[in-house]
């Protein structure tokens, strides 16, 4: 696993999007503060740029470096979480202008795989997580199900866990201002 993720971070840091299986389902990524990288992201998906992606974190610290308010409510959230969970957040900083919504938000996921963690880990950014399909298309629920024009047009394709099955996506939570949980995907 090691070999697999220093060639992820070094297509990570060539700017390079990568096709990697996630604690959820296979995913679509990058480096989330290189704008660049991520316009790539939503060409490969024929995806429109207002609608915003998932970025995953390796840690709460990690989350604190682009979220400068984290609610209480939130980190109560991501402690007792049983299935992976993606948070929306107010205010984010130091993210590519492009993974941000509109409305000045961003989705963050601390996924609990090893891969994953390792990934962002050793890359020390933040990466793009979106489902490997065209938009609008059907989410992958296995590798063999990937569409062959993402997987021709993705720079960096994982070697690990081709046979794994997962249709699960995370749960979507917002936070109002008020601190009530909105559910956004259950």
């Amino acid at each position: 696993m090691e070999t697999l993720v220093q060639e992820c971070v070094k297509a990570l840091q060539e700017n390079k999007t990568i096709l990697y299986p996630t604690d959820t389902v296979w995913g679509l990524g990058c480096d989330a503060t290189n704008t660049a990288a991520v316009s790539k992201i939503y060409t490969l998906k024929n995806r429109v740029a207002s609608k915003s992606l998932i970025i995953l974190v390796d840690s709460i610290t990690m989350l604190q470096d682009y979220i400068t308010d984290i609610p209480k409510v939130a980190l109560d959230i991501l402690e007792k979480a049983t299935k992976p969970t993606t948070i929306i957040y107010k205010n984010p900083k130091g993210l590519a202008t492009n993974v941000v919504a509109e409305d000045n938000t961003v989705g963050i996921r601390i996924p609990n795989d090893v891969f994953c963690k390792k990934l962002i880990s050793e890359f020390g950014k933040p990466i793009v997580s979106t489902s490997a399909n065209i938009s609008g298309a059907p989410t992958p629920q296995t590798f063999s199900e990937i569409s062959p024009a993402i997987l021709h047009s993705v720079d960096y394709i994982v070697n690990l866990h081709h046979d794994k099955i997962n249709d699960t996506s995370s749960t979507i939570l917002r936070i109002t201002d008020t601190d009530k949980i909105e559910v956004i995907r259950a």
